[in-house]
């Protein structure tokens, strides 16, 4: 009787402990659903158009001649296309490094200082609006990075390793975290980033609000955040590494929509 009571404990358990974990995420999401209706990233969408067509810098020239790969000054439908190949730097760029190229040539500012600016400050405070206001252009549309050029092709595979590549003193990698589906830290689930739909999802989030900072994160510095988090030292901002990652996840991500800027805890 003893094991027969024992047995019908548990099973009745199991029930319970499942309806819990699925209350807990139905509960997250219903919260980031309430936030929604007011994301703090619509004012920095607002600005990041305000600042697009502003005449600044020490050229006293305005981005909107700027080429983020659909021709000058076209945004819309930009964002869902990056990281690619661009013929001017002979280099695969996402979005913020483009943006670093078109400050320098168009307005005559320094991409390597800005480069090095710290998150959230100066110029790299004026990036969060932009890469708001670019990607905000292009909500609700699939995300179709090209892999025509050899350089497209090559950055997936770099960003590939990069991916799978352990290390630190945790011995991490980025797929420890996101390379299998039903992961989760404490009550955040982790998208799977090698397939879809967690590529789609993840990758197409950013930028986005974080509830936690306060702040708008664009993607360089949602990468720095996850080494950070891996204890390993920041590869750069806009760096190769940070870009062949972006094209990873984003061609992974085929086909997912773009809800950025998004709101995150």
């Amino acid at each position: 009787m003893r094991w027969n009571l024992l047995g019908l404990t548990a099973v009745c358990l199991l029930p319970l402990s499942a309806a819990a974990q699925k209350s807990t995420a139905e509960g997250i999401a219903e919260y980031r659903a309430m936030l929604a209706d007011g994301n703090p990233a619509e004012l920095y969408e607002a600005k990041g158009e305000a600042l697009w067509k502003q005449a600044r810098g020490p050229k006293n020239a305005p981005l909107t001649q700027c080429d983020l790969g659909k021709g000058p000054g076209v945004v819309k439908g930009a964002f869902v296309e990056l990281p690619r190949y661009f013929a001017d730097t002979g280099r695969v760029q996402d979005l913020e490094s483009r943006l670093l190229t078109c400050m320098e040539t168009l307005q005559g500012f320094s991409a390597e200082a800005i480069a090095k600016t710290p998150f959230g400050r100066d110029e790299q405070k004026n990036m969060e609006s932009l890469v708001a206001y670019i990607s905000g252009e292009s909500r609700g549309m699939k995300f179709n990075l090209p892999q025509a050029h050899a350089q497209e092709k090559l950055m997936y595979a770099v960003g590939k390793q990069v991916f799978y590549q352990r290390g630190g003193p945790y011995d991490f990698s980025c797929a420890s975290c996101h390379g299998e589906d039903n992961k989760r830290v404490r009550l955040q689930d982790l998208p799977n980033l090698t397939k879809n739909p967690g590529a789609g999802d993840g990758f197409g989030a950013w930028p986005a609000y974080r509830v936690s900072s306060g702040d708008l994160w664009g993607m360089q510095r949602r990468l720095n955040d996850c080494y950070r988090q891996q204890r390993f030292p920041f590869p750069g901002y806009a760096s190769d590494a940070t870009i062949a990652l972006g094209v990873f996840m984003g061609v992974n991500g085929k086909g997912g929509v773009s809800t950025a800027p998004a709101l995150k805890r």
